[in-house]
């Protein structure tokens, strides 16, 4: 299963990303002391895995031998890497993070598939992250400057773009693609192959099941309650931008009309706000899927 280049949600990722002030606050709490080696000597560390020599590996961490991670990392203590990984420049790993084990999936046979993460995330405790899978994609990946807190998990074939906050006991299931500057609270569900776009934010314990539209805010099960106006402001978008967007989140959600109806509306629209039309695509795309779901309709039959 492919995703599309069309994709207008699909994770981008950053060339040169800016560590962000409140990752770099994580660095000044120092787990060595200049008197101690870079890498503990309680920690196995396979001789093939590939580290940059200013990484800094604590105790009872375990380094599997087709890793590879680029400088800056910190990997605080009992952090174990495995799998053909492959881990950015100045990501911090808490205590018992486990990034790169076999997908929990039966029809994964043992192939070589990967993780690749980026750069500046911080990964807190507990924390898992898995390898793809053959009929998947064959990697999992993770983009930038996210923060992934305690027993977040994110499934095989996943997508996770940049700039993301994950609150505790999110529960991402495989398959899924997760736009940038996206908020997930905490014991949020992602069902498989489900598609959540750009500047989302799902609120505590919902259960999503459905594509969830750039912009918006959902709760509960699959409930699209308002636009993300916090988040967009935050994000730098103009008053113009959200005001556009409120329109359009207003007429295509407000149940004034039938949604079939809303969304034809749109299609002879001229001068249509980019990040409306952004919005508007989506939910075509989405329609065009099984249950709700796009990528669902990509699916080997």
């Amino acid at each position: 299963m492919a995703i599309p280049d069309t994709m207008p949600n699909e994770a981008t990722r950053v060339k040169e990303p800016r560590r962000p002030s409140w990752i770099s606050s994580l660095f000044t709490f120092r787990f060595f002391s200049d008197s101690m080696p870079k890498i503990s000597p309680h920690a196995v560390v396979d001789p093939h895995a590939s580290i940059a020599e200013d990484v800094e590996v604590g105790p009872f961490c375990v380094i599997g031998p087709d890793v590879k991670i680029d400088s800056g990392c910190r990997l605080l203590n009992s952090v174990t890497i495995l799998g053909h990984t492959t881990i950015g420049k100045d990501n911090i790993l808490f205590p018992n993070a486990v990034l790169g084990a076999a997908p929990q999936d039966k029809k994964y046979r043992g192939a070589p598939t990967r993780l690749v993460v980026g750069n500046g995330n911080v990964f807190r405790e507990a924390v898992t992250l898995h390898v793809g899978t053959e009929k998947g994609l064959g990697v999992t990946r993770i983009g930038d400057n996210n923060l992934l807190m305690v027993n977040a998990h994110v499934g095989h074939d996943g997508t996770i773009g940049s700039n993301c906050v994950f609150a505790n006991n999110v529960m991402i299931a495989g398959h899924v693609v997760c736009g940038n500057n996206v908020s997930m609270m905490g014991g949020a569900g992602i069902n498989h192959f489900v598609t959540i776009g750009e500047h989302a934010y799902i609120a505590a314990y919902s259960r999503v099941h459905h594509d969830v539209p750039p912009f918006c805010k959902v709760d509960g099960a699959d409930l699209v309650r308002g636009l993300n106006r916090v988040g967009l402001a935050r994000a730098g978008f103009n008053e113009e931008d959200i005001a556009a967007l409120d329109i359009a989140f207003r007429n295509l959600f407000g149940r004034k009309k039938v949604f079939s109806a809303a969304m034809a509306e749109y299609d002879t629209m001229n001068g249509l706000n980019e990040h409306v039309k952004n919005m508007v695509q989506f939910l075509r795309r989405r329609d065009q899927g099984k249950h709700g779901r796009f990528l669902e309709s990509l699916r080997p039959k």
